[in-house]
């Protein structure tokens, strides 16, 4: 769960999935993290550079382009009839779900795994680390301390770090440098 940075003023109803709970006075609101944007490594999409930096710049050229006209001449342009449907996919629908939801590699050892012990993620289980993190924890420095956090503090902390960070405009890739 998420809490927001700011109290809810007024009669203390907060809309939520389940329709509205009722908090007399100042409160918190408590969001569900959406868990498809959870990968059972301990990743979170939200954080990663397609969704953080990749899918808002995709929108942006797309518009642009559009708006010079673009979607008429592309057609004259090497490649062009390959690129703009991509471009346009990109900037409309995004282009990654999540792992789990489909996108990723649907061989990757990690989910596969998990997949296979039911364990929503990796961190939880009574395994973790195991031989499938070495090359994540090379990739990722940062994950193994992110699940860390998880199996010490809750999900709550991790989350609130995941927020933290797409607060700031972070992504995955930056960490990487």
């Amino acid at each position: 769960m998420r809490r927001l940075k700011k109290p809810i003023l007024g009669d203390g109803r907060i809309s939520d999935k389940l329709g509205f709970v009722e908090i007399p006075f100042l409160c918190y609101a408590y969001i569900i993290m959406d868990k498809k944007y959870t990968c059972y490594c301990g990743l979170y999409c939200e954080n990663c550079a397609v969704k953080a930096k990749i899918e808002p710049a995709a929108k942006i050229l797309y518009e642009e382009m559009k708006k010079a006209g673009f979607d008429e001449i592309v057609h004259y342009i090497p490649g062009g009839d390959g690129f703009w449907p991509f471009l346009k996919d990109m900037a409309e629908k995004g282009t990654c779900i999540s792992c789990r939801d489909g996108s990723g590699n649907p061989q990757c050892a990690v989910r596969v795994c998990a997949k296979e012990k039911g364990v929503e993620m990796c961190a939880l289980c009574s395994s973790y680390p195991c031989e499938h993190f070495a090359v994540f924890f090379e990739g990722y420095p940062m994950l193994k301390q992110d699940n860390d956090l998880l199996r010490e503090k809750g999900a709550d902390a991790w989350a609130a770090l995941q927020d933290e960070r797409k607060e700031k405009g972070f992504s995955y890739t930056e960490e990487k440098l």
